[in-house]
């Protein structure tokens, strides 16, 4: 009897984060954990649309494999510039600068970053917008944040992307990266919540538009500490904020170099 007695005192002291549906490394828990999330996404201030956008997610298995398998951040710099195009980058970088000087000169007046910052992360990211991705973005972050191995950093973002559904700006039709990563510079959907900008000004933040997206890529990197008119290369002030959008180094090296020669 004191046995069972000490069981419920140990239950009611259990912080209520204990009780909620645990991660899981297969799909077998996934349904179970959506229940438990969408009281959390609830209480986060996700909405009818995006609740029912939860509930249409699916264990997105080529989700999880592209995860487990990210090569290309482990090769040296000159490999994964190659491997990445950087020489095609910059030769049509050059020509989109030459093609609209206007539209890139306007936002480095508004948010201080150079045309060759935005548009090497551009086409980095989609090939100018070529290639924005074949994964439904609901249901690969939804599964990102199931998933055990970086659960804490997804969470974020699916209550992000629960929340631009209410917004309207995604539907569960909509298709980005194999991370959830959206539009024409890859946002991830908490970032894109927070950072997004209606350039157009239809009062929509589209992502698919290339001229809200590359404002929102500029607002992004105003926002985490761009300066004006200082450097961007490694040891210089700005490299810092380049490394805020992306944590792989090579990643971050390419686009200071790429920049640098579209900006030339």
């Amino acid at each position: 009897m004191l046995r069972f007695a000490s069981l419920i005192a140990c239950a009611l002291v259990l912080p209520l984060g204990a009780l909620a549906a645990p991660c899981g490394n297969t799909s077998a828990g996934f349904e179970a954990w959506k229940a438990d999330f969408a009281k959390q996404a609830r209480r986060s201030g996700v909405k009818k649309k995006g609740l029912q956008a939860l509930a249409q997610t699916q264990y997105a298995t080529r989700t999880i494999a592209a995860d487990r398998n990210q090569k290309s951040f482990k090769y040296s710099l000159d490999k994964f510039m190659q491997v990445r195009g950087a020489n095609t980058i910059v030769a049509q970088g050059r020509k989109r600068k030459a093609r609209n000087p206007q539209f890139y000169a306007a936002l480095e007046r508004q948010y201080g970053v150079p045309a060759g910052v935005l548009i090497a992360i551009h086409g980095m990211e989609t090939g100018f917008g070529n290639f924005m991705g074949d994964s439904q973005v609901v249901s690969a972050i939804t599964t990102l944040a199931y998933d055990c191995r970086r659960s804490e950093f997804f969470v974020p973002h699916a209550i992000g992307a629960l929340k631009l559904v209410d917004q309207g700006s995604i539907t569960m039709a909509t298709k980005g990266a194999k991370h959830g990563e959206l539009g024409h510079t890859q946002f991830l959907p908490g970032n894109a919540l927070t950072y997004g900008v209606d350039a157009t000004g239809d009062r929509q933040v589209d992502f698919y538009n290339m001229t809200d997206a590359l404002a929102s890529t500029a607002n992004f990197l105003r926002k985490k500490g761009w300066k004006p008119g200082r450097g961007y290369q490694q040891g210089q002030p700005n490299f810092v904020v380049i490394q805020q959008w992306n944590a792989a180094t090579v990643y971050q090296q390419s686009i200071a170099i790429m920049a640098a020669r579209i900006d030339g």
